[in-house]
């Protein structure tokens, strides 16, 4: 070995390369099965509690205090806030698309293809009008209010199901074989 090097140094150095060994062989050593507790072990098997998570609560939003009603409540604010979702991406790809509503958004001839696509459209210099941003706002509204929600006795299949007794598919009327097909 060269002398010039003080031993400590050497040591520390070789500490440190052993150090970072082990730190990475634990990296590769299989982690402990985090065990539930008995009100979580309530929901697994509740429809998408599927190997290898289970009954997957990143949050901890049902830790605690946990009740069928509280879980029913969760799973039908998150079904809603997907299909907005969805509806929004399909919004956002239509648009940016190029397809737009035929006609003028307002009365001083601004047809719907005049404004940009995306929040452009509602933030910025070329956004609709504050009377149209408005609207939409009271329609979303009108729709959370009046049809957008689960009314108990109506014949409702599911959570999130929004029929409310006015949609009637015939999905009850087909026979077995038709309902897998």
């Amino acid at each position: 070995l060269d002398s010039s090097i003080p031993k400590i140094i050497l040591f520390t150095m070789k500490s440190a390369i052993i150090a970072a060994l082990i730190g990475s062989a634990a990296a590769f050593a299989p982690a402990p099965v985090a065990k539930t507790t008995s009100a979580i072990n309530a929901f697994e098997d509740e429809l998408g509690a599927q190997a290898p998570l289970g009954f997957f609560d990143p949050f901890g939003m049902l830790s605690g205090d946990v009740t069928q009603e509280r879980f029913d409540r969760l799973r039908y604010v998150e079904i809603k806030h997907g299909r907005i979702c969805q509806l929004a991406f399909l919004g956002q790809v239509v648009t940016r698309g190029g397809l737009h509503l035929p006609g003028d958004i307002d009365y001083s001839g601004d047809s719907f293809d005049s404004f940009p696509n995306g929040v452009a459209a509602l933030i910025g210099p070329d956004s609709i009008p504050t009377a149209g941003f408005v609207q939409i706002v009271a329609f979303i509204g009108a729709l959370e209010c009046a049809f957008m929600r689960d009314v108990p006795g109506t014949g409702n299949e599911h959570v999130g199901d929004f029929r409310n007794g006015y949609i009637d598919f015939g999905w009850d009327d087909f026979d077995e074989e038709t309902k897998l097909s």
